[in-house]
C-alpha cells in the first residue's frame, strides 16, 4: 500500500484498538570526553543489528549523530515501559561498548550544524533535497507517543480536540534552552529550529471529520507537495501506517522518569478527548492564530511565562498547565490507572539555573547527560525501585 493511500489508511483506524502506546525518543549521540555531536549513527547501527531486539527497534533520525529508539505497538502504558525501559537499557550498553555517549535534549547546546551529515536513506535524500537549509539546521531531538485510537472521524475529532492542549504540552516538556554555545533565551529552541522552519509543521488546522482530512492529504499528493505521509510534520496528526495519534509536540525528556510521566499525561490527554468526542463534550474550535499565542508563549518561556485561557481570553502562570491538563483528564487517568508524576521543574528551566549561578554550558551539559545515562542506562527493575 502507498503510504499516502487514504482509503487504507481509513481501514486502519477503523480496525484500531483504543489506547494502545508506542513511545519514540531520539537521543544524541556524543564523544565521550569533549560531548560534541559525533556522526556514529552508522556504526551504533551495524553494532545493534547483533541483538535482535534492538535491530527491530533503533532507527536514524535525518543526521548521522542522532538515533531513536521505539518501544513498538504496546497493550498499554504500562507495557510500553516495559518494552522501552528494555531497549534503552540494550542500546546504552552497546553505545557504550563503543565509546558513545548519548544525550537527551532537545538541541545541542554548541555543537556546529554545519558539520552534521544527513544519513544516507531514500526518505532522508528527498527530505534534504526538498527543504536544504530548513533540514541542515535542524539538529533537534524529540519524543513521540502513538496512542491507538479507533475510528478514522474519530481520530481527527480527538486531534482537533488536542490543538489547544498542544502549547500546554510544549511548555511542560521543555528542554532546549542552549544553542550555539549561547543561551537562545527561549525555553524550546528544538520547535522554533523544526517546528516554525518545517512546512505542513506546528498546529494544524481543525479538519472536522476523516473526508476533510484525506482530501486535504489528496491535494498534497495530486500536486506533488508530498510524495510520502511522513511529509506532514503536524505536531499531532493520524499516523495512517498506524491507526495511531501521534503526538510530536514534545522535547526529548532529560531523564527517564519524566519521559515516562510525560508520555502518561500525553496518553490521558488523547484519551480523555477520545472520551469527550463520544459523549459530544461542547468545543471550540479555536482558529489557529489564537493557539499559535500559546505556542509561542510555550517557545519563550516555558513555564516560567504566563499562557492564554483561551475560552476566558486571560493569562494565567503557565506553571499552572500540567495541573490544568491532569484536572481535565482526571477521568479517564481513573478508568485507565494512570499515574503521571513529574519534577516541578522541567529541563530547560533546570539547565538554566544551573548556568545562571555560574556554572559553565559544558559543566551544565555534562551534569544533563551523566543524569541521562544514570536514568536512561538502568534496567527495568532499576527504574521501578
Amino acid at each position: 500500500m502507498s503510504s499516502l493511500d487514504t482509503k487504507s489508511a481509513y481501514a486502519a483506524f477503523e480496525e484500531s484498538a483504543d489506547f494502545t502506546v508506542g513511545l519514540e525518543e531520539e537521543f544524541a549521540l556524543l564523544q565521550p570526553s569533549s560531548l560534541a555531536l559525533v556522526a556514529r549513527f552508522e556504526e551504533l547501527r551495524d553494532a545493534a543489528s547483533a541483538d535482535p531486539v534492538l535491530a527491530e527497534s533503533i532507527a536514524g533520525e535525518l543526521i548521522s549523530s542522532e538515533i531513536e529508539i521505539r518501544s513498538g505497538r504496546c497493550a498499554d502504558l504500562a507495557a510500553a515501559f516495559s518494552a522501552q525501559r528494555e531497549r534503552r537499557r540494550r542500546l546504552f550498553a552497546v553505545a557504550a561498548k563503543l565509546g558513545i555517549a548519548l544525550g537527551a535534549t532537545g538541541t545541542h547546546p554548541w555543537s556546529d550544524y554545519r558539520e552534521q551529515k544527513i544519513i544516507d536513506t531514500e526518505h532522508y535524500r528527498r527530505v534534504e533535497h526538498g527543504l536544504k537549509y530548513v533540514a541542515w539546521r535542524n539538529n533537534t531531538f524529540s519524543m513521540h507517543l502513538h496512542v491507538g485510537v479507533r475510528g478514522a472521524d474519530r481520530a481527527v475529532l480527538v486531534c482537533d480536540r488536542l490543538r489547544p492542549v498542544l502549547p500546554l504540552l510544549l511548555a511542560i516538556s521543555a528542554n532546549s534552552p542552549f544553542l550555539d554555545g549561547r543561551d537562545s533565551g527561549l525555553h524550546s529552541a528544538r520547535s522554533q529550529i523544526f517546528t516554525k522552519s518545517f512546512p505542513r509543521c506546528g498546529v494544524p488546522d481543525a479538519f472536522g471529520s476523516w473526508q476533510a482530512y484525506a482530501e486535504y492529504i489528496d491535494f498534497l499528493s495530486r500536486t506533488r507537495s508530498i510524495v510520502e505521509y511522513t511529509q506532514v510534520w503536524w505536531s499531532v496528526r493520524p499516523h495512517f501506517s498506524f491507526g495511531t495519534v501521534e503526538v510530536r509536540i514534545c522535547d526529548v525528556q532529560m531523564t527517564a522518569q519524566e519521559s515516562e510521566g510525560l508520555a502518561g499525561l500525553i496518553l490521558a490527554c488523547v484519551a480523555q478527548a477520545a472520551r469527550d468526542v463520544d459523549e459530544g463534550v461542547p468545543f471550540t474550535d479555536f482558529p489557529r492564530r489564537l493557539i499559535e499565542e500559546n505556542f509561542w508563549r510555550a517557545i519563550r518561556h516555558g513555564l516560567d511565562g504566563a499562557l492564554l485561557d483561551l475560552d476566558r481570553a486571560e493569562a494565567y502562570p503557565a506553571a499552572e498547565a500540567t495541573e490544568r491538563l491532569l484536572n481535565w483528564c482526571a477521568p479517564v487517568r481513573a478508568e485507565l490507572g494512570i499515574e503521571v508524576a513529574l519534577p516541578s521543574l522541567n529541563g530547560a528551566q533546570r539547565q538554566r539555573r544551573m548556568t545562571d549561578t555560574g556554572v559553565s554550558l559544558p559543566e551544565a551539559y555534562a551534569a544533563v547527560v551523566a543524569e541521562t545515562r544514570d536514568t536512561y542506562a538502568t534496567s527495568a527493575a532499576e527504574v521501578t525501585r
